[in-house]
């Protein structure tokens, strides 16, 4: 029903672009020549990092109001919890989707594997996170790696604030892996980053 796949749409439309976006942007700078430019300032990867996401997670919000309007108005989808709620964890997720992309730059040679690299991520976060499939009638190793792809965990907060109402503390055990998956992958992404500086 619509009241299950629209607001999925928010999460699998985010996981999408800002990943890819992100891969082949910084990749795009390597193959032109002009990240050299970046490796000379003495700038610390964070701050590299922070100037190349802080665009894009303008960008991932105009596309997630843009859906929810459209869930709204076109769709009937009810919004029954805070959208400034909502909005948090949403920046959360974009957050976490950016630096994914980042990290994937720094692992790919051309835009091409970096696309490669996103299509392949992309499709377990569509097939195991409970969008395509009722996420406990999936096989246990299937839950597994779903519950470590953050769009399991943006699904069920979205579908918990817009459906039921959920309140800070109905959202947390959801929102804490979100965190963990940004950190965790940040990281990885600066000491990759600092690896090139080197």
């Amino acid at each position: 029903t619509q009241y299950n796949i629209v607001p999925g749409l928010i999460a699998v439309i985010l996981t999408m672009t800002m990943v890819m976006v992100t891969a082949m942007a910084m990749t795009r700078e390597r193959e032109r020549g002009t990240l050299e430019n970046l490796l000379a300032m003495p700038a610390h990867p964070f701050e590299v990092m922070l100037g190349k996401i802080i665009p894009y997670v303008i960008v991932g919000y105009v596309q997630a109001s843009l859906i929810l309007l459209g869930a709204r108005y076109i769709f009937d989808v009810p919004m029954i919890g805070s959208p400034w709620l909502l909005a948090g964890a949403a920046g959360l997720f974009i957050a976490a989707n950016l630096a994914l992309g980042f990290t994937f730059s720094t692992m790919a040679k051309s835009q091409l594997q970096a696309m490669q690299m996103t299509v392949f991520f992309l499709l377990p976060s569509i097939l195991l996170s409970g969008f395509m499939f009722p996420f406990r009638g999936m096989p246990n190793w299937a839950q597994y790696i779903g519950e470590a792809i953050p769009n399991t965990h943006f699904l069920r907060i979205v579908r918990g604030v817009l459906l039921k109402g959920n309140a800070a503390p109905d959202i947390w055990p959801n929102i804490w892996p979100l965190l963990i998956f940004l950190l965790v992958v940040g990281t990885v992404a600066m000491l990759r980053y600092r690896k090139t500086l080197d």
